[in-house]
């Protein structure tokens, strides 16, 4: 047995990743109430009906929204379809609900649930399957943010981007902090109009391409910042850190952008009360809502990508704010 099998975090990541694909294992936390809570939580509902109550709600209390239909990584053809016609049929929904004007309520994709990895054609059908749901986006009067996987689809996700935006120029990225290539990126990318999620990272990444120590990818993120609050861009702030939220404000003050040039962003679920604190104050903040039957994969999935997660999680369902 290799040593790095005996490594309390690759063993929680091991046994997180055979939870998410015990189906006997789901049907038993599902029916848990304390499971219920955690869903109703940090997930929009299953159906288009529990996602629009979600929005609606968000919306009331001055949050912006982004809806992401869960179900990554997809090696089913019939799958992909499946998710792209949801999106669209959400989107419909959405603009007949009010929700869309001045994109209140945007929509956020990943290429892996639209085919990109089904073989040496996969990054052409998820691009077809985006364009059905950009242009959906474009009749609903709101836009569409392309979410950011692991490094290994960064430069396709990136070419996706250049081919959408050469009909809706409005689509949005998502970029990572941890990764070494970013600060590139953000200067390739922040350009005028171009709206620019930047995030520190989700994904368990290599040390070859990305920073590993919870600092470095911290002063990444701050400088990553710099470039897009200096720039004509629109930029997203992805953190749920109240360190980095206020840096980003004070970068946005010492660049004299007006409110809303830029927003913050977070997780449903996730420090509402700051979220809340946000909103009041003036600034534009989005929170982001996964929603859809596929919701247990989602959550075994995010903590097994990184185990601090599961604490992250469990506190956020423990407080209120």
């Amino acid at each position: 047995m290799d040593l790095a099998d005996l490594n309390p975090a690759v063993l929680m990541r091991q046994t997180l990743l055979g939870m998410s694909r015990n189906d006997s294992l789901r049907s038993v936390i599902e029916a848990a109430p304390v499971s219920r809570d955690v869903v109703r939580r940090f997930v929009g509902g299953v159906t288009h009906q529990d996602v629009l109550a979600a929005a609606t709600e968000l919306v009331d209390t001055r949050r912006l929204v982004t809806i992401d239909y869960l179900g990554e990584d997809t090696v089913d053809p019939a799958m992909a379809e499946h998710t792209r016609d949801a999106y669209v049929m959400l989107l419909g929904l959405l603009a007949e609900a009010g929700l869309t004007a001045d994109a209140t309520v945007e929509v956020s994709l990943k290429l892996s649930a639209l085919g990109q990895a089904l073989g040496r054609d996969g990054n052409a059908i998820a691009l077809e399957n985006a364009r059905a749901i950009c242009r959906a986006a474009a009749n609903a009067g709101t836009t569409v943010t392309l979410d950011m996987e692991d490094h290994t689809t960064t430069d396709l996700t990136l070419s996706v981007l250049r081919d959408l935006r050469q009909d809706w120029p409005w689509v949005g990225a998502v970029l990572q902090s941890y990764l070494y290539r970013t600060e590139q990126d953000c200067r390739d990318l922040a350009t005028e109009g171009s709206r620019i999620r930047i995030c520190k990272g989700t994904y368990k990444e290599p040390e070859t391409v990305a920073f590993q120590d919870k600092a470095d990818v911290d002063r990444s993120f701050v400088r990553c910042l710099k470039i897009l609050m200096e720039g004509p861009g629109y930029p997203m702030i992805a953190s749920h850190d109240p360190r980095l939220v206020e840096i980003a404000t004070v970068l946005a003050d010492k660049a004299q952008r007006e409110a809303d040039s830029f927003e913050f962003q977070m997780l449903l679920g996730i420090r509402p009360e700051e979220q809340l604190r946000l909103a009041a104050s003036g600034a534009r903040m989005r929170v982001y809502v996964p929603y859809g039957e596929e919701w247990y994969g989602y959550l075994m999935r995010r903590m097994a990508e990184r185990p601090a997660n599961l604490g992250f999680f469990l506190r956020g369902l423990a407080t209120r704010g």
